[in-house]
């Protein structure tokens, strides 16, 4: 697997934004003192004019996010997770969400991959948060080509939109002449007949690494990788698991709130089904290496495949 091309989906938000620059003159970029962190620092280069850096200071940012966006433009918002969904929450709820204005909120960083940085900087709760909020669109992409594709797919959405980004590079999964993404739509990435693991974010790349595991022991899994939480593909979810009677949902967040419950809301209305939940199990994430975390957490292809195996 070492020539599988590796890319953060940090990485991918900076440079989708520098090419949405030249295709939007109105949109702006505001960072919070991150930019070569996320990657933000890449449009500012191209567009001085049109990048705002506000210092150590998420809430006053998002406010100012929240004005640009009624004169017109379409404000960027970036910063870390922690940050971005956690200190201005208030903010972003009051001043972007209950209006329901144009802006994109760019969250790095998000999830255990943060890494050494450890508890206090791995957010596992802003999916939970983003989703509370009415009106918002919730994305957290697989990879590269995803992430590009969500940038793309959020300024041409007219309303507020999270989107989550990591900070270490994964393997790019998508790159497919015939894939596509539509906000709110998710795809099924592997067909099987005997277990549904729904999957976003990095964990797409280790449900379909336990699903080959799963196949050599005779057990047929259907992969769906959900790019878009909120709103949710309730029709896939629904159609995938009518097929094969059980589910399994795997995300690097809490299981508690983020992609796992929002899969049950969708099946405990629609279709009632037995549900696994992989995630971080009501617990603060700690500081190591991204692959460790990822490993002990059970958010790798073999801790995924294991439960699976040990849940059917």
């Amino acid at each position: 697997m070492a020539d599988v091309k590796k890319i953060a989906t940090r990485e991918s938000y900076g440079a989708t934004l520098k090419e949405l620059g030249a295709e939007y003159p109105n949109l702006v970029v505001l960072d919070a003192d991150l930019a070569a962190s996320t990657k933000t620092g890449v449009f500012m280069k191209e567009y001085p004019d049109r990048h705002i850096d506000c210092g150590i200071a998420e809430a006053n940012m998002m406010g100012i996010a929240a004005g640009l966006s009624l004169v017109g433009k379409i404000p960027f918002v970036s910063s870390f997770a922690m940050f971005a969904a956690g200190r201005a929450f208030e903010q972003v709820r009051n001043s972007i969400g209950y209006p329901h204005l144009n802006v994109k909120i760019g969250a790095t960083h998000a999830g255990i991959t943060v890494g050494e940085d450890g508890a206090s900087h791995q957010c596992n709760e802003d999916i939970a948060l983003m989703r509370s909020i009415p009106g918002m669109v919730v994305m957290c992409p697989a990879d590269d080509v995803e992430a590009r594709a969500a940038v793309r797919a959020a300024v041409e959405h007219n309303g507020p939109v999270y989107m989550r980004f990591g900070r270490a590079a994964v393997p790019v999964i998508n790159d497919k002449p015939d894939y596509k993404f539509e906000i709110g739509k998710g795809n099924i990435v592997r067909e099987g007949t005997d277990v549904t693991i729904v999957a976003t974010g990095i964990c797409v790349d280790s449900a379909l690494g336990a699903a080959e595991k799963l196949a050599a022991d005779g057990i047929s899994a259907e992969v769906v990788s959900i790019c878009t939480i909120k709103p949710l593909d309730d029709d896939l979810i629904v159609q995938s698991a009518k097929k094969t009677g059980k589910v399994v949902t795997v995300e690097e967040h809490s299981v508690i709130g983020g992609l796992g419950a929002a899969v049950c809301e969708c099946l405990s209305t629609y279709l009632p089904t037995p549900v696994k939940r992989l995630g971080m199990q009501d617990v603060f994430g700690e500081s190591g290496s991204a692959s460790d975390l990822v490993k002990k957490y059970g958010l790798d292809a073999e801790g995924v495949y294991k439960s699976v195996k040990e849940w059917l």
